[in-house]
């Protein structure tokens, strides 16, 4: 019989070995973390800002963005901190905290993921409905679900994950708390630690993904029914951004889930790129597909330009 006991704190050991190679670990983190959010905020900045894209495809992209900012905030702040202090020690309360923002934030973009393929069915394939149903009431409740339902979510996780005991060693071989490295640590899972695993399973990743390849085949179904080429190659440019983001979005966490079992270095390789890469550069595609965002980008950087001309004489 292995002893139950009640861990107080966890040894994050994300790169273990070689101490020459983490200051180049630190600059590449701080990199991705600052052009994360920089660019977040631009997105988010720009469609704020600009009427023409106070629409609902624009208002879900805009939510993305700021889930993006979350999902490297969660993450990449206290791995600086614990590669510039040394300090790895990360007590169980900070460890079950970022477990939970994260298991939050990660259920909001597969969800957000999921709308945004059905504003691009509505669009498409009920073009003369798209105002009724994605109206400002109907955007403003989806938001509000897009964001209160994963919270409610994480707050059945973490309860049923405080209610095991752990036997098992506290060194946690990855760059954060997450789920898969916790229960390694855990000497057997509750009742209610399988259920809310397989409703989560279901609810934010199954389902949404299964509604999104129907709604993708519906909406493939109208574009190549359409007469002309140039119908066909705007109604595909519409989607394609979300398409790519889906698709990278969905590779990187599957593939983060079943290779790594094999390899704690691939582990944290893959789950680099689900949680800070892909946020990084989700705006990064959509800006660069998108022409009413690069057009309105284009018109803040040249406003900011304009700004400091004028005011750069009166400061002096």
């Amino acid at each position: 019989m292995k002893n139950e006991t009640s861990i107080t704190y966890f040894y994050i050991l994300p790169f273990s070995g070689e101490t020459r190679s983490k200051p180049f670990i630190t600059a590449f983190f701080f990199l991705i973390y600052v052009v994360g959010v920089l660019i977040n905020s631009s997105i988010i900045t720009v469609i704020c800002l600009e009427v023409q894209l106070h629409k609902p495809m624009y208002l879900f992209i805009c939510n993305l963005s700021i889930v993006d900012i979350f999902y490297i905030s969660v993450t990449v702040p206290k791995l600086l901190h614990m590669l510039l202090s040394g300090n790895q020690i990360v007590s169980s309360a900070q460890c079950y905290a970022q477990l939970f923002f994260f298991s939050s934030v990660a259920a909001t973009e597969d969800i957000l993921l999921f709308i945004m393929g059905y504003d691009r069915y509505v669009a498409i394939c009920l073009p003369l409905h798209y105002h009724r149903i994605l109206s400002y009431r109907n955007c403003s409740l989806i938001t509000i679900g897009i964001w209160m339902v994963p919270i409610l979510n994480s707050v059945l996780f973490i309860i049923s994950v405080l209610n095991m005991s752990s036997c098992h060693s506290n060194i946690i071989h990855q760059f954060f708390c997450d789920a898969k490295s916790l229960t390694k640590t855990i000497c057997k899972t509750s009742q209610l630690f399988i259920v809310v695993n397989l409703v989560e399973f279901l609810m934010f990743a199954f389902v949404p993904l299964m509604c999104t390849f129907i709604s993708y085949f519906q909406i493939f179904s109208v574009i190549f029914k359409m007469k002309t080429k140039e119908s066909r190659k705007k109604s595909f440019s519409t989607c394609s951004s979300h398409i790519t983001i889906i698709t990278i979005y969905y590779v990187a966490g599957v593939m983060g889930y079943l290779i790594p079992l094999y390899s704690e270095v691939l582990d944290i390789i893959f789950n680099t790129i689900y949680t800070n890469i892909i946020p990084m550069i989700n705006p990064i595609i959509y800006s660069l597909q998108n022409s009413n965002i690069q057009s309105a980008l284009l018109r803040l950087v040249r406003g900011i330009f304009i700004f400091e001309k004028v005011f750069r004489p009166i400061s002096m």
